[in-house]
């Protein structure tokens, strides 16, 4: 049994946290936030995969209580034309498809399974450096205090710590020249189908809907925003957002004006490939190690990968360093593959106006004639099998 301090108690760190209580470890949450996530963050979708690697956690049926499906995606040009009608990432052998939850909710109630299965968490440490000590680690927070343990794992997020401290080399984050918001609106009723995806490739926004089984509407939007100095938001963030979806033959105006707090907007990054990744007794996992845009529809089901994997590995391979060696060897290339697919997935979304016409000529050319295998499929398609042995 290994003594793991994990710095980062968002869905990463507490998937990791679960996974390897569940292999015998001890692993022990450092959270850098004096307090808990509730009402923090906007909605994600949680892809199959991610749900599929969850099942042997017990925390399947979990997720599921906590969101609604959202099986079908229908996607529109600017102009009203309906391009396609799909499935969003396919579905489990029981039927299980892709989830839609809030964030904060998701948080919660993974933190509150991790509690209750006696999973120590430790608020206000945020990580401030680490050193290896032989046959562990000793890692020391912003508040004075300081853990050791066997093994660090760095799941704190894109700015991650851990990440220099592995690699002061490490490169930044890329900008990905999107600003992201959106949010809940009341009130206002729809004759969409509940659970599909309405996504809609506007003449100056990309902007996305679905309603809610209850009759609510959840909403998100990317605005371009080219230079990432440029990421000013003003008081009149509602009315500019009206203004640039007022040109598209879309419900999304109404459904802004129904919305009654827009998310506050937050730029979009990723990293095509993070160089190192881990020492003998340290690693990073999720969007420390390889953000991923969110057009990938990826960046929750990756982490929970990372977690199953990385709690298999030291499960079965018998040293630590040779058990981070092996996690790396394993999720390396299918992540940097998922994270150049988010930026291909991303980059029709940030067009001028002559691009925009050039898009939506090959955008229309291309549903109508499909390749053969969807170009996406890899990512929702990935199965990890918790009981085989990591050789």
């Amino acid at each position: 049994m290994a003594k793991v301090l994990i710095a980062g108690g968002g869905i990463a760190g507490t998937i990791t946290a679960i996974a390897l209580h569940e292999t015998g470890h001890e692993p022990v949450i450092h959270e850098a936030y004096d307090r808990t996530a509730e009402g923090v963050g906007a909605f994600l979708t949680l892809a199959v995969n991610g749900l599929d690697a969850l099942a042997p956690l017990g925390l399947k049926s979990l997720v599921k209580g906590l969101g609604f499906d959202t099986p079908r995606i229908k996607m529109y040009l600017g102009d009203g034309r309906e391009l396609a009608d799909f499935s969003l990432g396919g579905q489990l052998e029981d039927g299980t498809v892709s989830q839609t939850v809030l964030r904060s909710e998701l948080y919660i109630g993974l933190r509150d399974e991790a509690v209750r299965r006696g999973i120590e968490i430790r608020y206000g440490k945020r990580l401030a450096d680490a050193r290896e000590t032989g046959d562990g680690v000793l890692a020391t927070f912003e508040d004075g205090s300081s853990a050791e343990g066997d093994l660090l794992i760095g799941a704190d997020g894109l700015r991650s710590r851990a990440r220099t401290i592995i690699d002061p080399k490490a490169p930044s984050p890329r900008y990905v020249p999107l600003l992201n918001t959106g949010g809940l609106a009341e009130g206002l009723r729809l004759d969409d189908e509940p659970g599909v995806m309405h996504m809609t490739f506007g003449k100056r926004l990309f902007f996305a809907h679905v309603v809610h089984p209850d009759g609510g509407v959840w909403w998100f939007a990317n605005v371009p925003r080219k230079r990432e100095s440029d990421l000013t938001v003003t008081t009149m963030w509602r009315e500019d957002l009206i203004r640039q979806l007022a040109v598209d033959r879309t419900p999304a105006v109404e459904i802004v004006r129904a919305t009654r707090e827009i998310y506050r907007p937050w730029a979009t990054y990723d990293f095509p490939s993070v160089p190192t990744w881990r020492t003998d007794r340290m690693v990073i996992i999720g969007d420390a190690a390889h953000a991923t845009s969110p057009a990938a529809g990826q960046g929750a089901a990756m982490a929970i990968e990372d977690a199953v994997t990385l709690a298999r590995c030291l499960r079965d391979v018998p040293s630590i360093p040779k058990a981070l060696a092996v996690y790396e060897g394993l999720r390396r290339e299918r992540v940097e593959a998922v994270v150049e697919r988010g930026k291909r997935n991303g980059d029709d979304k940030a067009v001028g106006p002559v691009g925009r016409v050039i898009r939506d000529f090959f955008l229309t050319r291309a549903f109508k004639n499909p390749p053969a295998e969807d170009p996406n499929a890899f990512m929702w398609r990935h199965r990890i099998d918790w009981e085989a042995p990591v050789g």
